[in-house]
């Protein structure tokens, strides 16, 4: 299987992300040439070797009309179009974001008149954020302060010229986002609105990484446990923890921790490119690595400041699966098939019953439902719901899969789907019975004889 892992121990960036997935790209140019001619007016994407603690990676740098912009492009409350919280930036810079200086706007924006930017916007405070952009100049806003909505980056996204996969792929990370930010402020998705400059430096950030996912091909990501910081980061509101309210939102459900490095080391644009992306979270798995790329953070701590992506292939799938178990003395038969045939319906991997004997040697029943961690509250449910007992016991469990695929072979009565399952030194093969029971049901044969010719026509397949 061919599997990219993702080692966020400094955290998670948009270009950090983007970079670390560029160095494992097959077509590094190709990928440049389309990302630059997507149809983003004036957004230049490049890659620039850099080295963090004397390993070599790439920083991915976004222009916007020739120059970076300012890490000041964000989401906000269109009730309050003035907040400006920079905890939630969303031009996703990949350095950690150590917010130890106040961010006091103290300049009013009045949108009820045109805004005449020949004055410089003097903020007051120095923005070092030790890389190229230093917020200590005065700002020349040539651009107006146009804003989007989700709607509107959504349909800027639609007239990209990309895959629909990656265009769809892009939606659904603005989408995460826009849903953490209506959460954190506490105002329809509607009303978060993107800063016009910022969301096209933005944009080249979710949309590279999309494209570069959909080019890498992965059949399964695995993302490591996030670093996200630790400490507080000074905003307007004032004084939030790390991380921002956005990207814990985003995050929940993740395994997360904080470490010792202060700062913002996860922004709400990573967050939620790697929450849209992964298959499982955990660690490393058993691979044989065939690329390794490494996506350099601006800031220069003393650890590596990366994101590193490995690419290879696994022997096999290994996924953790729930096991939820309950004791049954008081059920009827009847109501016994009807719920297990009910867990099954709503997506269970596996409902079975096993007779036991439960205290003064009555005979009993232990129903099992196998689900995913993320339907387990959902078939807890289901089992006090529709049984007598009254508790459910679960156990998280670790399952080694065979990798199978399903075909269509032609037969003397028509195509029958077989599955085909393959992995540790072992290859199966073996015809859907629905497929064989409905040809015995019409040619009035035996199911013997239907298994007979259907293997036939697999040998000869082969």
């Amino acid at each position: 299987m061919k599997t990219l892992y993702l080692e966020c121990n400094m955290g998670a960036a948009g270009d950090m992300l983007m970079a670390a997935l560029f160095e494992i790209c097959p077509n590094k140019q190709a990928f440049l040439q389309q990302i630059n001619h997507l149809g983003l007016p004036e957004i230049t994407v490049e890659a620039i070797p850099a080295q963090k603690c004397g390993i070599n990676g790439t920083q991915m740098r976004i222009l916007v009309r020739g120059q970076e912009e300012p890490a000041n492009d964000h989401l906000h409350d269109h009730d309050h179009p003035h907040d400006h919280d920079h905890s939630h930036d969303h031009h996703d810079h990949s350095h950690p974001h150590d917010h130890s200086h106040p961010h006091d706007h103290s300049h009013p924006h009045d949108h009820s008149h045109p805004h005449d930017h020949d004055h410089p916007h003097d903020h007051d405070h120095p923005h070092d954020h030790d890389h190229p952009h230093n917020y200590s100049h005065l700002h020349d806003h040539n651009h107006s302060h146009h804003h989007y909505s989700y709607a509107d980056i959504c349909e800027r996204i639609e007239q990209l010229d990309l895959p629909q996969t990656v265009k769809k792929d892009a939606a659904a990370v603005y989408r995460l986002i826009g849903d953490a930010e209506s959460h954190a402020h506490g105002a329809p998705i509607d009303q978060i609105h993107f800063h016009e400059v910022g969301s096209l430096d933005a944009v080249a950030d979710v949309v590279g990484c999309c494209l570069l996912f959909h080019l890498i091909g992965a059949d399964e990501v695995v993302v490591s446990p996030i670093h996200v910081g630790c400490g507080t980061v000074r905003c307007a509101h004032g004084v939030l923890p790390v991380p921002a309210p956005a990207t814990a939102h985003i995050l929940q459900g993740a395994p997360i921790y904080g470490g010792r490095i202060p700062g913002e080391l996860c922004t709400p644009t990573g967050a939620a490119l790697l929450r849209h992306f992964a298959s499982r979270f955990g660690e490393m798995p058993q691979m044989s690595a065939s690329g390794i790329g490494y996506g350099m953070g601006h800031k220069t701590f003393e650890a590596a400041n990366c994101l590193r992506a490995f690419l290879g292939e696994t022997g096999h799938a290994q996924e953790e699966i729930v096991e939820l178990c309950c004791n049954l003395d008081d059920i009827t038969s009847e109501a016994l098939g009807f719920a297990a045939d009910l867990l099954l319906e709503n997506g269970a991997l596996d409902v079975f019953t096993t007779p036991i004997y439960m205290k003064k040697n009555r005979p009993a029943y232990l129903l099992t439902c196998l689900c995913t961690p993320q339907e387990q509250e959902k078939f807890t449910h289901l089992m006090l719901l529709h049984t007598t007992t009254l508790g459910v016991r679960s156990r998280l469990c670790k399952r080694e899969t065979l990798e199978y695929q399903i075909s269509t072979v032609e037969t003397a009565f028509g195509p029958v789907r077989v599955k085909t399952a393959s992995g540790y030194g072992v290859r199966r093969t073996k015809p859907e019975f629905e497929d064989l029971k409905k040809i015995a049901a019409e040619q009035g044969l035996t199911m013997a004889e239907v298994c007979r010719l259907v293997e036939s026509a697999l040998h000869h397949e082969i």
